[in-house]
């Protein structure tokens, strides 16, 4: 019989210790106790493990066929040897018998712990990737241990990660000791073991840190739709309520900016734009490109693309661009539509406007002018003229107010009438 010391005490704090269920340790003992006994007696034996967990007693038992001329002894008993260990047992019945090794040898024993050193990383490794798995799309807080390179070697309390440069913020530097908030993306098997992947760069880091901060979206009464960020510069959320009761962008800002103030120093000083999440793709759009103001939008879609033609005015256009078209780049992948900026081409109204100004000025100089005294119109009907700039406001009024078509034939060229009615404000 073999005897293991504190047996249970020790199951226990190897699976508190390590995270390793208790029926692994006790496979992989029992692995290391077969593999003794075949070191020490052969590799012919058919060999079983009789092991009782709660006092440590170990047996190991040989499974012999009953046969009447022993050929093989690894295998095989005699009949009349397997009377002594059984009264009812008959020729061809196959009958355990104790072999337990009183002494092992220095071999057996290391082959013992070989084994069950291997056994132990084994089920460590899958405990390990098993954890972690189910932490894929969360976020775990790290301890910085050291910079290699260009990257740092990150301490996940079970295990380590290595978060590359590629998956770091822009300017941020981390000192030994850190603790830092990652966002876990992958967990690749390797022959080493698992590999965890982590970033801070992931819009995945975003989502999760409102979901921290937020009560409300864990209560599904607010939902973060869709995320887009330029890391360590600025990203753009939509969130959209549940309750028509609740505000969704008040909500997630919190009292006095408190929650996303949390939020941008989680991310290292990144600043975020909130915005409310509508279906319909025009106003979603003009809410994504804020704070430019919209003249208006003109959507073309196909089976390959969807395209949005934005037009604003000239001095809006490098408000909707952004400083190196990070606005309008947020702005796209946040709604999914490819937006295309273009400035607005004068109205009718502004020509109007310009045609009355030009008059105006034309009467003012008329005194000074003996040149253009003919060319000059003698008396401005400025009532006239304010009448034809409310008629044709309302007119653009009306027409903005029209859908967009998706794709149309070009604007039509001025009427006559229209050219008339410019000529009688000037008149």
């Amino acid at each position: 019989m073999i005897l293991i010391n504190d047996f249970e005490q020790v199951l226990t704090q190897l699976e508190k210790e390590r995270g390793i269920d208790r029926a692994v340790l006790i496979e992989a003992i029992e692995q290391s106790l077969l593999a003794a006994t075949r070191k020490k007696l052969g590799m012919d034996y058919n060999l079983n493990v009789s092991l009782d967990e709660k006092t440590g007693e170990a047996l190991i038992f040989a499974s012999k066929e009953v046969v009447e001329k022993v050929e093989l002894p690894a295998t095989q008993v005699s009949f009349a040897e397997a009377k002594e260990y059984q009264d009812d047992v008959e020729l061809g019945d196959v009958i355990m018998i104790e072999i337990t090794p009183d002494d092992f040898g220095r071999i057996a024993v290391q082959t013992a712990k070989q084994v069950i050193l291997q056994k132990l990383r084994e089920a460590e490794k899958n405990s390990i990737t098993e954890e972690f798995s189910a932490k894929v799309n969360t976020i775990v807080t790290a301890t910085v241990q050291r910079k290699e390179g260009r990257n740092y070697l990150l301490n996940l309390g079970r295990t380590e990660a290595v978060l590359d440069y590629k998956d770091q913020i822009p300017g941020e530097r981390y000192n030994p000791k850190d603790l830092i908030k990652v966002y876990v993306s992958a967990v690749d098997n390797t022959p080493k073991g698992p590999k965890i992947r982590v970033s801070r760069t992931h819009p995945g880091l975003v989502r999760i840190l409102f979901e921290m901060e937020v009560p409300e979206i864990n209560d599904k009464v607010i939902e973060v739709v869709a995320v887009a960020r330029e890391p360590g510069s600025r990203a753009k959320v939509a969130v959209k309520s549940n309750d028509p009761e609740v505000g969704a962008v008040g909500t997630c800002v919190g009292h006095m900016g408190g929650r996303i103030h949390n939020i941008v120093k989680a991310l290292g000083n990144e600043k975020i734009d909130i915005i409310e999440w509508v279906d319909d793709p025009m106003e979603l759009i003009a809410s994504a490109l804020k704070p430019a103001k919209i003249n208006k939008i003109r959507l073309e879609e196909d089976e390959t693309e969807k395209k949005a033609l934005v037009f604003v005015d000239v001095d809006q256009l490098s408000l909707a661009i952004g400083r190196a078209g990070q606005n309008v780049r947020l702005a796209s992948r946040l709604t999914g539509w490819n937006i295309d900026i273009q400035e607005e081409k004068s109205s009718l109204l502004e020509n109007l406007k310009s045609a009355v100004e030009e008059g105006k000025s034309a009467g003012e100089n008329a005194q000074d002018s003996a040149e253009n005294k003919t060319a000059v119109p003698d008396k401005i009907d400025l009532a006239a003229a304010s009448a034809l700039l409310d008629k044709a406001r309302a007119a653009e009024e009306a027409s903005a107010a029209e859908p967009v078509p998706a794709a149309g034939p070009a604007p039509a060229e001025p009427s006559t009438e229209a050219a008339e009615d410019v000529t009688e404000a000037k008149l």
